[in-house]
């Protein structure tokens, strides 16, 4: 019989390293809603999602547009 083991961990950040993550965190979870907002809009308009090549050019885009989304990149 197979058993599994977990493990938990738990981190005490400094309030720095605190922030950063927060800020990754944040970065991260907006551009997934845009680009869920950008894939349903442009289904519903021509019945087809977005592909990754064309995700990947809108980012560009949008980090040029949006300085503070290359902020968690510099770390």
């Amino acid at each position: 019989m197979l058993r599994h083991k977990t493990y938990k961990f738990r981190i005490y950040p400094t309030p720095e390293q605190a922030t950063r993550i927060n800020k990754a965190i944040g970065c991260s979870r907006f551009v997934f809603n845009y680009f869920l907002t950008l894939w349903n809009d442009t289904y519903q308009e021509t019945g087809k999602g977005l592909s990754y090549e064309a995700c990947s050019a809108e980012l560009t885009k949008l980090k040029q547009k949006l300085v503070w989304l290359k902020e968690p990149d510099k770390f």
